[in-house]
């Protein structure tokens, strides 16, 4: 990588909304997915165990964030979301099996398809609240948050 595409890259992500640093981690490991999925189609091994390893940092990175908070049910499902996830990459690494890969690849897919429509929810302004309300709402805080918790 370019010195200035790091630079882009690091200063992109340092005023990014932890929605958006979530989204950018469901990509990359739809990316990893997709590509080890390419891999197994073209019989290369070593690219594909590389493209796997890495998205098993990345879910376990996302597992960690959903350790270090709190969120009920939410952070439940995702867990069991994520646990879920790791074994059925290991199953399809084991039947060398692109079509489970690019199955992974549709589900991660779904799940940042609803992180997306959180981040995409208007805020509701401050005129439309009840006096009772406080002035800031929960999703702007998570949107100016530096680290996300579901």
């Amino acid at each position: 990588m370019l010195p200035a595409e790091l630079a882009y890259r690091k200063t992109a992500a340092e005023s990014a909304s932890g929605l958006t640093l979530l989204l950018a981690l469901y990509d990359t490991l739809a990316g990893d997915i997709r590509r080890a999925a390419a891999a197994e189609r073209r019989n290369d091994i070593a690219a594909r165990c590389c493209e796997v390893n890495h998205a098993f940092m990345v879910i376990a990175f996302l597992e960690d964030r959903m350790s270090r908070g709190n969120g009920g049910d939410l952070r439940q499902r995702l867990v069991g979301f994520y646990s879920g996830l790791r074994r059925q990459l290991i199953r399809a690494q084991s039947k060398q099996s692109p079509e489970m890969l690019e199955d992974l690849m549709d589900s991660i897919l779904e799940i940042r398809k609803a992180w997306q429509a959180v981040e995409l929810r208007p805020i509701p302004s401050a005129e439309a609240m009840p006096a009772s309300a406080p002035t800031r709402s929960f999703a702007e805080s998570e949107r100016t948050s530096s680290s996300w918790l579901a």
